[in-house]
Formats: structure tokens, sequence, C-alpha cells
């Protein structure tokens, strides 16, 4: 490990998901342009460089956890997060879609979650936070977040006569 990553047990304390995915090429992986305005991808899927037009959503997630000396805030990114969250972006992305109050349940479902986390510094000197390279979650009954979401909103769903749980569209 070099000098630089750090391992750290630390609590759960905040998840952002106000902007918590990009696009990218599903064949070579570049970043896409385009912004995410209100859950609706905006600009060409079209890659410049292998012109696949097939994009795919990434996780980048900031999050807030408190280690025994301090408050960091921490960036997650597609491979750490899907342990956390148990799905693809784009299985998230869609989950919301159908279930709009889940992505606002998100930290009720993390609340204190015990983690072990891996922490590098950024290569890049402009970026702010440090970024979580492997998680492991603590607590022995740790269910990923979609599998509670889904939980959730089919037990609120169940009462109202439907549950949509599963988009067969993806």
């Amino acid at each position: 490990m070099e000098a630089a990553d750090q391992t750290v047990l630390c609590q759960l304390l905040a998840v952002d998901l106000s902007d918590y995915c990009y696009r990218v090429c599903s064949r070579c992986e570049r970043v896409l342009p385009g912004d995410n305005n209100n859950g609706v991808f905006s600009s060409s899927s079209l890659c410049k460089f292998c012109k696949s037009n097939e994009p795919k959503l990434l996780y980048r997630i900031l999050m807030s956890v408190v280690t025994d000396t301090s408050v960091k805030t921490v960036i997650c990114f597609d491979r750490a997060a899907t342990v956390l969250f148990g799905c693809s972006a784009d299985e998230f992305f869609h989950f919301t879609k159908l279930n709009p109050k889940a992505a606002s349940m998100v930290n009720q479902v993390f609340d204190g979650e015990m983690l072990r986390m891996t922490l590098t510094r950024p290569k890049n000197l402009n970026a702010q936070h440090m970024r979580v390279t492997s998680v492991v979650p603590l607590r022995s009954g740790f269910q990923p977040a979609i599998v509670t979401l889904r939980q959730l909103c089919c037990t609120k769903s169940v009462s109202l006569g439907h549950c949509s749980t599963t988009n067969h569209s993806f």
C-alpha cells in the first residue's frame, strides 16, 4: 500500500445524491459530455473516440464519514459505491425514477453504518476529496441499499395495490 493510502474504520453520516452519477461510453468507458439536469442527460451519446452510441452511468458519490479523530468528506466512485448500493448506477437511476422517494431514503438506510474504507489521495491535484478505493461493511446483517429500498418501496406501495421495484426494460 502506498504511503498516501489509509485504511480507516468509520461511520457513515450522510450521502449526497444530488449529482451521484455521470455518463460514460459503455464500450471504452470514456466520459461523455453532457449534464444531468433533473435526471435528464443532455447532449449526444455518441463517443468521439470509439463511435459507440451506447452510454452507461457510473457512480460518483460524495459521503460524509466520521472516524475516531475527524469528520471527512470522501468521494466514492463506481466500484466501491456498487458494494454499498448493490446495483449499477444505471439500475439505481431507473429505480429512483420509478420510486421518486427512494433517493431521499438512502440516508435513512445508511444511517450510522460502520465501514472499513481504504482512502487514497487523488492523483489530480485539483481534486478536493480523498477517494474511497475499497469499502467493507462491518455489520453482519448489512444489506445493500437497493435491497432495503426495494423492500421499503414495495411495502409502502403494496398498500396502494402496486409494487414498482423492477423495470424489465433496463
